[in-house]
């Protein structure tokens, strides 16, 4: 299989220390480089506690795309940096694969409008765990039948955007085969002001941060005499490897703008 020259936005984070580890052990893919907001000039092998790898960092994106021949940035920082780095590797002829959540429509739409006018594919993963997107299919299927959906998203606390990425995307694939209608009571109050969770086409989301957690979703559906619950769990951050490869892969094949794993699956 031809080599894949990749370069990482986020190396010693978890999630990058884990993308390392999927570079060192897969074949095809090469790390020509990483993008850190410290270190400059090092090398990966030099940092305690990564992989020996000969990949050189820099502090500044523009610098490293322009320095190094790339095929692929993998992104996993956050969300704002996450879709500067994607617009810079667009420019510079690089497909982006994305693991950060938290982007806007309008973020979105401008990345998809860089994306056709380059010509180059784009993959933006809410969630690089098969189950989970697999968790969001099941949800959209059985949200034809239960209409009345709620979804509880739970994370460890240090994530950054609330609700999830993954969870947002939820219930944008149930928006699509569900009419809008608001849940609950007609005359429901909230004595405390967030204590139905957000608001999503009348569909509430529900964001629970603490320590001990990596991420946890699940999709609860109620109708008269029964629930349905479909649900995900994440314990290791190695179960999202699968995911990225499957992108890095796939992202080279497509010419276009890629939104959600789901897409990606046979």
């Amino acid at each position: 299989m031809e080599q894949v020259k990749i370069i990482v936005a986020g190396p010693r984070g978890k999630m990058g220390t884990e993308a390392l580890k999927l570079m060192e052990e897969t074949e095809h893919f090469q790390l020509v480089a990483c993008i850190d907001r410290k270190h400059n000039g090092e090398y990966i092998k030099d940092i305690n506690g990564l992989p020996e790898l000969e990949a050189k960092i820099y502090t500044d994106a523009e610098e490293a795309l322009q320095s190094e021949d790339a095929d692929v940035l993998v992104d996993l920082t956050t969300p704002e940096t996450g879709f500067l780095h994607a617009k810079l590797a667009l420019e510079h002829n690089v497909r982006p694969v994305v693991g950060t959540t938290g982007f806007t429509a309008e973020q979105l739409a401008e990345l998809e409008r860089l994306s056709q006018e380059k010509d180059l594919g784009v993959v933006i993963a809410p969630n690089f765990a098969v189950g989970a997107v697999l968790m969001m299919q099941f949800a959209k299927w059985a949200a034809k039948y239960f209409p009345d959906v709620e979804i509880i998203e739970r994370h460890h606390d240090q994530k950054l955007d609330a609700p999830s990425g993954t969870a947002v995307k939820t219930a944008e694939l149930i928006q699509e085969v569900r009419e809008a209608k608001k849940q609950g009571h007609e005359k429901e109050q909230e004595t405390i002001e967030g204590a139905r969770g957000a608001d999503f086409d009348g569909m509430h989301i529900h964001s629970v941060r603490l320590p001990g957690l990596i991420a946890h979703q699940e999709v609860v559906f109620g109708a008269t005499g029964q629930t349905l619950t479909i649900k995900h769990d994440t314990y290791h951050r190695q179960s999202f490897m699968s995911g990225v490869k499957l992108a890095v892969d796939s992202v080279q094949k497509v010419n276009t703008f890629v939104y959600g794993l789901e897409n990606l699956l046979e």
